[in-house]
């Protein structure tokens, strides 16, 4: 841990609604904007951190915040010290769980803080947490989702741009049927060079996902995310230890020991949390301990922007999960070149908020 001190002055929160680039269509829903929660954390030294959280929807924002609030006021004036505010908030919220909006609002500080740490020890995040900056290899997981073959066809070849040599696919359609016919309106698309993700979101029983899993593993598909519930890891197991495509679930892992029960029953060959829920900066660090003591292949889940630093830092780091959900409201979004995220060498996570944008996409 640094030694350099900041004592923290208060947290602000802006709520924004941006338009995504391609509509999001999953066995779960259609999402065509993103809502998300900037998180300042200001202190007394003037240095702010920063971050932001992925509400999945408008009204999630208003009780972020309201925690957000609360956990600042227990805070006030403590010096910025991730483990010491995880062990003060643990405290503090036992009675109501360190779960849902609780452990997002504690991540988004976690997150913040380590951004601030980082910015006054004028070096980038990922070399403040033990690594250093470098080219990550990304996936496009910006749109395929549940559409007619021609529209994905379309829709993948615009997301090989910046030399994305990886894209994730969402499938789920009523039959198998479709959904082959999905993922080969993609591969004609793409070629064979690029590597497809397929994500179910949780659609499947453990027999469909057997049935549909042995299918595609004839189809060169490089993971199969999320088949069944993300807690079934007893049917995970199974799925893993019957299909030759390979099983990653991890974005809904609540904290570290989520990810530390998923493995030790066998429940995936990959794991990618996400760092709203793993716990902020500092559940990442122990997720990724955990996953390089099993040698498990560690990705991330969405904020690309924090998760490129955290993957410089994590010792099995596999693929960077690349959404560009936050450019239209950051001075310098995320350079992707040659289809690898490039991590710069400027202090802190990176994120710095365009005030003109905000000002447009900001919810009232």
């Amino acid at each position: 841990m640094t030694a350099i001190r900041l004592t923290l002055r208060g947290v602000r929160c802006r709520a924004v609604e941006v338009p995504m680039t391609y509509v999001l269509g999953t066995s779960a829903g259609a999402v065509r904007a993103a809502p998300l929660l900037l998180v300042d954390v200001d202190t007394e030294e003037g240095v702010t951190g920063r971050t932001y959280l992925f509400c999945y929807t408008r009204a999630a924002a208003g009780p972020i915040k309201t925690m957000l609030d609360d956990a600042a006021s227990a805070l006030a004036g403590a010096p910025l010290d991730p483990a010491a505010w995880w062990a003060t908030l643990n405290k503090r919220y036992t009675l109501i769980g360190v779960q849902g909006i609780v452990r997002m609002a504690m991540a988004a500080l976690d997150t913040a803080c380590w951004d601030a740490l980082a910015i006054a020890a004028k070096v980038p995040l990922a070399t403040l947490i033990g690594g250093a900056p470098k080219a990550i290899p990304a996936y496009n997981s910006c749109g395929l989702g549940l559409m007619a073959p021609v529209a994905l066809g379309d829709e993948a070849e615009k997301l090989l741009a910046g030399g994305f040599k990886a894209m994730k696919l969402r499938l789920g359609y009523p039959t198998l049927k479709e959904d082959l016919a999905a993922l080969g309106a993609v591969r004609a698309s793409i070629g064979e060079h690029v590597k497809i993700m397929v994500d179910y979101n949780q659609a499947l029983s453990v027999e469909e996902a057997l049935a549909r899993g042995r299918a595609l593993d004839e189809h060169s598909v490089y993971w199969l995310e999320e088949p069944v519930r993300h807690d079934d890891y007893a049917g995970n197991a199974r799925l893993a230890q019957v299909l030759t495509t390979p099983i990653q679930i991890g974005e809904n892992f609540s904290l570290p020991y989520a990810m530390h029960a998923a493995l030790d029953r066998g429940a995936c060959d990959y794991v990618m949390p996400d760092l709203e829920r793993i716990g902020g900066v500092t559940g990442w660090r122990q997720a990724a301990a955990i996953a390089n003591t099993r040698r498990i292949p560690m990705s991330s889940h969405l904020f690309p922007e924090v998760s490129a630093h955290l993957l410089a830092a994590t010792p099995t780091a596999h693929w960077l999960e690349y959404v560009d959900w936050a450019n239209a409201i950051v001075e310098e979004p995320l350079e992707i070149a040659d289809g690898y995220a490039v991590v710069q060498q400027r202090p802190g996570n990176g994120l710095v908020w365009n005030e003109d944008a905000l000002r447009h996409y900001e919810l009232r």
